[in-house]
């Protein structure tokens, strides 16, 4: 094919880049020339049913009620609920950098979903701003940086302690009504530091400096997101947490069963003997291994090891004992001890527990969970792990971690934004996905498959027009999504 006598030209050539045209490989006898042009488009058309799921939920209503807004009614283009929906359905579509919003706030799709009328911005005060419906980073900044202070330059300030109570009261409505028991997953987890933000401080474990903030989900729901220094224990502020989280589902569920399950970091007795103290909360607690403990376990281990030289495969067994602590415990308690050994040598472990050993049953009698030594391990305790791959999805899915602000404060408030767009995606889940192949999905494969959609804007007097993509492999899936959320949406 002989070049076009404008490709030899090179002002031309410079022309071209600067009008931001980009030459792709020929198709045949035609150019593939491409720009930015496009005007009114969107790649998030699913952020329509994030804005639904809200609607249902009252993520960003009940949120914005946790802020103080000092600012002039009659100067502002923003309401504090458009910002924290802005930011919100921003981090669930995976755009967890301010600086994204310089050209997001040009987006009419994100617009809309965020509750603006005007969504193409026409009508906004400064006539510098027009065309942009959405705030800049600089005032999304402002939001997030209100955290640290509440002074006369700083208008819009967030009040901790209404947002730490805003997601319990919202992560609790999402628990299922009739459930008999409900299990508390505590864990704890890394978040590397890479400047000198403030409580910065460097943790021998993870060999880093670090935040270790502490996340407490039910199933997959996140009821508390704590951001915590990390020269600390790694249970500490558990107990103050579990009293808030225990009291909550009580003053909604009156007679449930509450079981606390933690790896052997919360082995604490003062965590211990709250749950003991309390009526139906029960724990079953990682135990790290000692001489005294393997000592008991020796008999099992033993029979174990016999087994194994006789099947030549990896055999377990289990034991259930007494065992106090020699100063730390108050108290004996039951201990659950696995006795595994393989190939690899032996692999005794230990979890804690005050689960009675004829498990739990409801009223009628009916066994709710097991309580023999090898249920409680094999089939409860080892369940744990699934609290880990939520963790994961709130840091490589919604950016938990992206704590790059020099306050503390700040940066919580960022981990609970993220921990609300998490929510969000849940819900999305569970309400318009229940019974379909994505029931189960992680929030990172909901946004890849059901929320990046090409989209189309066109607006009128009387309506916002979205044209999806026609080639979009998943309508019918869309459409009954939709649907459901709708059914629970509010006006």
């Amino acid at each position: 094919m002989q070049p076009h006598a404008q490709d030899l030209n090179p002002a031309v050539c410079q022309t071209e880049c600067f009008a931001g045209q980009l030459l792709f490989q020929d198709l045949g006898e035609r150019r593939v020339v491409a720009d930015f042009s496009g005007g009114q488009l969107s790649s998030d058309g699913g952020a329509l049913l994030l804005r639904q799921v809200d609607s249902g939920l009252g993520v960003t209503r009940a949120l914005a009620g946790c802020f103080v807004d000092r600012r002039d009614p009659e100067l502002i283009d923003h309401s504090v609920q458009e910002l924290l929906a802005q930011r919100i359905y921003a981090l669930a579509l995976g755009y967890e950098d301010l600086n994204d919003h310089a050209h997001l706030r040009r987006d009419p799709l994100l617009a809309a979903a965020a509750g603006k009328t005007d969504v193409l911005g026409a009508e906004r005060r400064c006539s510098e701003h027009r065309g942009t419906a959405l705030a800049s980073p600089a005032t999304l900044n402002r939001l997030e940086l209100g955290a640290q202070h509440a002074d006369y330059y700083r208008k819009l300030h967030a009040q901790p302690q209404a947002v730490e109570a805003a997601l319990l009261e919202m992560g609790v409505r999402c628990l299922p009504r009739d459930a008999q028991v409900l299990v508390l997953d505590f864990d704890a987890t890394d978040d590397p530091l890479h400047g000198r933000q403030e409580g910065r401080f460097f943790h021998g474990y993870y060999d880093a400096y670090c935040y270790l903030p502490l996340f407490c989900f039910c199933g997959d729901v996140c009821l508390w997101a704590q951001l915590r220094t990390a020269d600390r224990d790694g249970s500490d502020g558990t107990l103050e947490a579990l009293e808030k989280i225990v009291a909550a589902i009580r003053a909604r569920f009156p007679h449930v069963k509450i079981v606390l399950r933690c790896d052997s970091g919360f082995a604490r007795e003062a965590i211990l003997a709250w749950c003991e103290a309390q009526r139906d909360v029960y724990y079953a607690i990682g135990l790290a291994r000692n001489a005294r403990l393997e000592a008991l376990l020796a008999p099992a281990m033993d029979a174990a090891r016999a087994r194994h030289i006789l099947c030549g495969t990896a055999t377990r067994n289990f034991a259930d004992f007494e065992y106090r602590t020699l100063d730390t415990w108050s108290r004996a308690r039951r201990v659950i001890g696995k006795a595994e050994t393989g190939a690899q040598g032996d692999n005794p472990r230990f979890i804690l527990t005050n689960l009675p050993a004829e498990g739990l049953r409801e009223a009628k009698g009916s066994l709710l969970l097991a309580g023999d030594a090898r249920s409680l391990y094999e089939d409860f305790y080892c369940e744990r792990g699934n609290a880990e791959n939520r963790i994961k999805q709130m840091t490589l899915d919604l950016h938990s971690d992206r704590t790059s602000t020099h306050w503390l404060s700040s940066n919580q408030l960022r981990l609970w934004l993220s921990a609300f767009g998490y929510l969000l995606l849940e819900r999305l889940r569970a309400w318009g996905l229940a019974g379909t192949e994505f029931a189960t999905a992680t929030a990172g494969t909901l946004r890849l498959r059901l929320l990046k959609i090409a989209a189309q804007v066109t607006v009128s007097v009387r309506r916002v027009y979205v044209r999806l993509c026609s080639a979009f492999p998943l309508q019918a899936l869309f459409a009954q999504c939709q649907a459901r959320l709708a059914a629970r949406a509010g006006p």
